[in-house]
């Protein structure tokens, strides 16, 4: 094989010539070179169906890993399994036996495949359609075929099993089919949710005959997702057994610290960790970049979209394919057209090197189209959100470029993992924001080295999410006294608190008692206004109408259209600009027209906060003297996209700002409260400065527990809210206020609350570390006070 072909970096490396160029080598903070490992592998179970055996040697197969014979062995005895390995080393292959093996023992059985996106299961069946009759994908191991696994092609081949893709994007035409015939069901939660569970009796056969449920990227289900689909897999449980069934889990994740904890709180049932991987792995180089500072005195370092477009641009002109993650819709297509622009002009090949932009709110069939063109060459880079750090084949990629901290570790495992999923030498480049967390990586990459995975927290009985899906579960089968009733054995998966949730709908009329049986009582259809993703089910189409095409380019969820596509704002999809000429919040639509404009737009959100309740009060802080006073509680958030500015390409300049006139988001939603009385030592610095002084002082505070709280749970920047109150309006004294960004919270606020001796000395460190002098968007922001920010920690954490 041809190595520059299939993508693996040649053997002399132009990624060397990289590293050391001046352009470069100088601020690099950090190289770590992670060692290539052997495999071990184990022998076919004995007790494999023969006809699977010999498909697996078809392709090249004699062998499987350690880790793949094990979750055979416990699937056998029923149990449930969570297989926990790094990225490319099998998994797929670790559901796919005894799932084979349960449908080829038994022609009425079925399995359902659950992955966390659209476009992740689309891609499973995709392959299945593509690459029929093409070779396997295989590693060589001492001339010994090897399962990679990361592709069902590579088990159904040849195996009489009938694959179905069931999600929206699904032909009516074919559904019935997929229902009827389909062995294998591949789909998403949203599908279960919204549109298999609600009805459910037309997928008799399906539930009837149920053996395994297949939960791939199990990381992925944390915070408010998590919860809504720890409850989605309790009505799936609900109705397996209406039907007669028991159905065995198996689930696949990326390294957290508690997968098993996270796992069973999903599933609702006890389970069997597999960690002990047994696949080989390529040798990766990581590298921790951070960019050169523009203005010492400031602090200000080069643009991290920037840095990051000049080390994607390298790397392609060398030849090396590579995925650059930017973590924002509107950074993921800057630098894409940014990339574009500065390629307009090289070939290799004959042939112009192309990069696409890859994000939410894309249609299908352009996700495809990207995906295809990656696997089949045709594009040799891409710019993505998180969109693209799950299992998704795109294809052997040799690079990564991490722009700023995606939010927690395991997603940097992640994206990193995607460079060098085929083998060989890899290479992760990990590009530095100014963020406090970013700058802290890079003053002690030690720590960030031998950090352990975060935790995955969910919460399925959160008051909102619990009482949707209640009303969910109660529209597809009656609720019986028996399954509310904690001393029966027939208790259901939702437990006793399901009584307290039916009451409440009943005084709501929304069901009815009758009997034994609570019964579906409205006209509505639940599942119907109940999105998993986000707070609202309401997606704004975006219509492009110039010329008169009146063509849907795109979609977004409602909050986000506020602060993204307001009247004015320049809104880019797959580098072509727009104009955005109306926003109708009520009816879901927003216009745009192609424009050419210099610079692209970004919306200021101001926040107003209500103290709904007083829950738990308490003592923050170590010493004799307390740091500050916590309370947890209800708040009422209340924010509005007031204002936009006009931001230069390239050059990043402020050009100018906007209005917009549009009505303000509410949300109810968890707090954790931090009080700076004159009683704590953090009340007492603050009473020594005037207003504007502790204004500058809880900004800087603020901006470091926003950025550096990730560290301490699993969740991105982007799902916490932050306030700070010189003198606030309910408690009369200084405050902090940290919030979950979603109704009812997440318990978030709550998990942080019993870490705020943890948090006060992260964000010390980190603001002492920082080499500047007055304050830096790296520490307590630009133009910041950071001699008082110091001042103000040092006495959080006892050293006043």
């Amino acid at each position: 094989m041809n190595q520059q072909a299939s993508g693996v970096i040649p053997a002399v490396l132009p990624l060397d010539a990289i590293l050391k160029s001046p352009e470069f080598a100088p601020h690099i903070a950090y190289e770590r070179v992670l060692e290539a490992t052997d495999g071990r592998y184990a022998p076919f179970p004995k007790d494999l169906d023969g006809r699977i055996a010999a498909a697996l040697k078809r392709r090249g197969i004699e062998q499987i890993y350690t880790h793949q014979a094990e979750v055979w062995e416990q699937c056998r005895q029923g149990k449930n399994v969570v297989v926990v390995t790094p990225t490319a080393s099998g998994k797929t292959l670790c559901y796919n036996l005894p799932c084979l093996q349960a449908l080829l023992k038994d022609e009425k059985a079925r399995c359902l495949y659950l992955f966390p996106t659209k476009a992740l299961s689309q891609d499973q069946q995709s392959e299945l359609n593509e690459l029929v009759g093409l070779p396997p994908s295989v590693d060589i191991k001492n001339g010994r075929g090897v399962a990679t696994g990361n592709s069902l092609v590579e088990t159904f081949m040849g195996l009489p099993i009938k694959v179905s893709t069931y999600d929206g994007d699904t032909p009516e035409s074919l559904r019935v089919a997929a229902r009827d015939t389909g062995r294998i069901i591949i789909s998403n939660p949203d599908m279960l949710h919204a549109g298999i569970l609600p009805n459910h009796p037309k997928w008799i056969k399906f539930f009837s005959s149920l053996k395994y449920i297949v939960i791939d990227e199990a990381h992925a289900y944390r915070g408010v997702l998590g919860s809504h689909v720890a409850d989605v897999i309790r009505r799936l449980r609900r109705i397996a057994a209406f039907y007669g069934t028991k159905p065995q889990f198996i689930l696949c994740s990326a390294t957290i610290a508690n997968p098993r904890e996270l796992s069973e709180a999903l599933i609702g049932q006890e389970i069997v960790l597999v960690d002990n991987n047994g696949a080989p792995r390529g040798e990766k180089r990581i590298i921790l970049y951070n960019p050169p500072l523009v203005d010492a005195v400031q602090g200000i370092r080069r643009s991290v979209v920037t840095e990051s477009r000049r080390w994607m641009l390298a790397f392609l002109k060398a030849g090396i394919k590579t995925i650059l993650f930017a973590h924002s819709r509107v950074k993921t297509e800057v630098a894409a057209a940014y990339v574009n622009e500065d390629l307009a002009n090289l070939y290799t090949d004959n042939s112009r090197i192309k990069v696409e932009a890859y994000r939410g709110g894309l249609l299908p069939n352009e996700r495809r189209e990207i995906e295809k063109g990656l696997r089949e060459g045709s594009i040799q880079g891409v710019v993505s959100t998180n969109a693209l750090e799950l299992g998704i084949d795109i294809g052997g990629l040799d690079a990564s470029v991490v722009a700023g901290f995606p939010g927690s570790f395991n997603s940097f495992w992640q994206q990193s993992g995607r460079a060098g999923r085929r083998g060989g030498t890899s290479v992760s480049v990990f590009v530095a924001s100014a963020s406090p967390l970013d700058q802290f990586i890079m003053n002690d990459p030690d720590w960030f080295f031998r950090k352990s995975a975060e935790e995955a927290r969910l919460d399925p009985d959160n008051p909102y999410i619990l009482t949707d899906h209640i009303k969910c579960a109660a529209f597809e089968l009656p609720f019986t006294n028996e399954e509310l009733d904690a001393s029966s054995a027939a208790l259901g998966p939702f437990g006793k608190g399901a009584r307290d949730v039916l009451e409440y709908l009943e005084e709501e009329g929304i069901v009815r008692h009758t009997g034994s049986r609570w019964h579906w009582a409205d006209r509505s259809f639940p599942a119907e206004g109940i999105s998993l993703r986000s707070a609202t089910a309401d997606n704004v189409v975006i219509i492009d109408v110039t010329k008169g095409r009146n063509a849907v380019i795109g979609e977004m969820d409602r909050p986000s259209a506020k602060e993204l596509i307001f009247v004015n704002a320049v809104y880019i999809h797959r580098g072509a600009q727009y104009l955005v000429e109306s926003l109708d919040i009520a009816n879901r639509k927003c216009l745009v027209r192609e424009a050419e404009v210099n610079y692209f737009t970004d919306g200021l959100v101001k926040t107003d906060i209500k103290v709904l309740s007083e829950d738990e009060s308490f003592v923050c802080g170590d010493s004799n003297t307390a740091a500050a006073k916590g309370v947890v509680g209800d708040v009422l958030v209340r924010s509005q996209v007031a204002k936009f500015k006009k931001i230069r390409f390239h050059t990043q300049e402020n050009i100018g700002y906007g209005d917009i006139d549009l009505p303000e988001e509410e949300m109810q939603t968890r707090s954790l409260a931090l009080l700076f009385g004159p009683d704590t030592a953090g009340g007492a610095v603050l009473a020594a400065m005037d207003e504007e002084e502790t204004g500058s002082v809880l900004s800087g505070a603020g901006t470091l527990i926003k950025l550096i709280a990730p560290i301490f749970l699993l969740c991105d920047p982007r799902d916490l809210g932050l306030a700070e109150r010189v003198r606030d309006p309910h408690f009369g004294i200084p405050a902090l206020y940290i919030y979950d960004k979603y109704p009812g919270g997440t318990g978030l606020s709550e998990a942080l609350a019993r870490r705020t001796t943890e948090l006060f000395r992260s964000i010390q460190a980190a603001v002492e570390r920082c080499p500047c002098k007055s304050g830096c968007p790296s520490c307590v922001g630009p133009g910041g006070n950071k001699k008082g920010t110091v001042e103000f920690l040092q006495a959080l954490v006892g050293q006043h």
